[in-house]
């Protein structure tokens, strides 16, 4: 559920980016932290477990616009997805108000996009959240490689309600503001009608901050046509974090995304 601070009239929305690993959970999170203006973005932060070697979360609040009178930011999230991570997976799922599945289009790798998105499931159910009630966009990102599984067959397979899909090609930009742009057009009249009480409406009254200079996102037929030059990334400035376990993961993600709703907007 979104942190909402009527003291200060902030509301903090929690994105978690979800898929296999190498998938490009943290590349979409590094293209969106590259377009950003500085004043648009927040600090990445770093926490780390000795149990699960090097953990990143890549903490992103995002002014995103108003609802109501009420400033909102966006807090994306990832945890790598190979599977010495699976407790810090399942805790970063805790109080997801959408989630962006990040598959790999690779054709070798369906068995492992169908056994994340199945663990997902079973971690959401753990925590009391009905997979059919959360805002999920699918991201099948590296269109731009060979072997390529269909598009139809995801949508088959882990996607059955048809709900939102982007094909991507996040190492390019392609398909990553779209991804967030559905997402918040899902996401924030269900925390409208939530919060406030609102009924819902089919467009959410929300635009992304992108970066000064205005460029358009690269679409992917653009790409097809001519490829896409790869973005120079921004230097990482991170908050390290040292933890002990998963738990205090867990409750620092908390206490983290309690702060960030409580910041004040100048």
């Amino acid at each position: 559920m979104a942190f909402v601070n009527h003291a200060t009239k902030t509301l903090a929305i929690k994105v978690v980016y979800y898929g296999p690993g190498l998938s490009g959970k943290t590349t979409n999170l590094r293209y969106i932290y590259s377009r950003l203006d500085e004043n648009s973005r927040g600090e990445l932060v770093c926490l780390e477990t000795d149990t699960e070697r090097t953990l990143f979360f890549d903490l992103l609040p995002v002014k995103a616009g108003l609802i109501k009178d009420y400033k909102v930011h966006f807090q994306l999230l990832t945890v790598p997805g190979q599977v010495f991570y699976e407790a810090s997976r399942r805790s970063v799922l805790k109080g997801a108000d959408g989630i962006i599945f990040v598959a790999d289009s690779q054709a070798p790798l369906l068995d492992a996009n169908l056994e994340s998105f199945d663990e997902m499931r079973r971690y959401l159910y753990d925590y009391g959240i009905d997979l059919n009630l959360t805002p999920i966009v699918f991201q099948y990102n590296k269109r731009d490689l060979s072997n390529l599984i269909p598009v139809e067959t995801f949508n088959n397979l882990i996607n059955p309600r048809k709900l939102p899909h982007v094909e991507a090609i996040a190492i390019n930009g392609v398909g990553v503001l779209d991804s967030l742009k559905l997402m918040a057009k899902m996401v924030v009249p269900i925390i409208k009608e939530k919060v406030f009480g609102e009924p819902r409406k089919e467009e959410a009254e929300v635009q992304l901050v992108e970066e000064k200079k205005g460029k358009k996102e690269p679409r992917p037929k653009e790409a097809k046509e001519k490829e896409a030059p790869v973005p120079e990334f921004v230097p990482l400035r991170v908050t390290k974090i040292k933890l002990k376990s998963s738990k205090d993961v867990e409750e620092e993600l908390e206490k983290l995304a309690q702060e960030f709703a409580s910041l004040k907007n100048d």
